[in-house]
């Protein structure tokens, strides 16, 4: 255990194995931070916020802090964060809103300077947020999603597996899964091969979701129809591509 003697930690948080806890650290109450994390200098760890094992939370970072949100009542809402995240420098975010409810962060993941996750927002394993990158309230992100910088996401957007959003873009409605989206508001702009790929998908799953993405995004089929076509795809990208598209509640967008 490596604590810097100007660390301020409560009798209330609960400290694994093999910490270091930089100089002026903060860990209020009702914390818990796993085995051999790491929170540099400066960093604040509110209350009722959980890290699991290898975390590092880089200078100036707050975790756990209020919701911005004007409805919000005080209350005993949570951060709960995987394992082995890089949380960089200034990176906030935020606990639920509602009592009881939560900001869900996976694991491996990567969220680089100045990077906001608002409240109730729920993301997966392997997600990177560039720097600047700002999510709104209860946004949903599936595992492997790339953010670049400036991105800004609208409130219960949904963002899909291997889904990458180009930089400055506006987000205004779901983003498909294994498909670039860019611009102001956010557009379809082919598929992300260069995710896929390094996600270890071969040529043949190119092949399904290229069809797949003219069915859905260029075919000029009405949406029942084309979700159809994508139902006789034998193919299980394609599937939870299709599945993805039906349970959008706020709309995709289209190229």
């Amino acid at each position: 255990m490596n604590i810097h003697p100007t660390a301020i930690i409560s009798d209330g948080a609960k400290l694994g194995d093999n910490l270091t806890i930089g100089a002026y650290a903060i860990l209020e109450s009702d914390t818990a931070i796993g085995d051999h994390t790491e929170i540099r200098a400066h960093a604040i760890i509110k209350r009722f916020s959980t890290l699991g094992a290898a975390n590092v939370v880089h200078e100036g970072a707050v975790i756990g802090g209020e919701p911005q949100d004007l409805g919000f009542r005080d209350c005993r809402s949570f951060v709960r964060i995987g394992a082995r995240n890089t949380i960089r420098e200034g990176v906030t975010i935020h606990r639920g809103t509602q009592e009881n409810s939560a900001t869900r962060i996976g694991s491996d993941g990567y969220f680089m300077a100045y990077s906001h996750i608002a409240h109730n927002c729920q993301l997966g394993n392997k997600v990177i947020l560039a720097n600047n990158v700002a999510l709104a309230g209860h946004v949903e992100i599936e595992d492997q999603v790339f953010i670049s910088g400036g991105v800004v996401v609208h409130q219960f957007c949904r963002l899909g597996r291997l889904a990458m959003l180009g930089g400055n873009a506006k987000i205004v409605q779901d983003c498909l899964p294994f498909i670039i989206t860019d611009g102001m508001p956010g557009r379809a702009s082919g598929l992300n091969i260069i995710g896929l790929r390094r996600a270890g998908f071969l040529s043949g799953d190119f092949k399904e979701l290229k069809r797949a993405y003219r069915t859905l995004l260029r075919s000029g089929l009405p949406l029942e129809e084309a979700l159809m076509r994508l139902s006789e795809q034998d193919h299980p990208l394609v599937h939870h591509l299709m599945n993805f598209a039906q349970a959008s509640q706020r709309g995709f967008c289209h190229e």
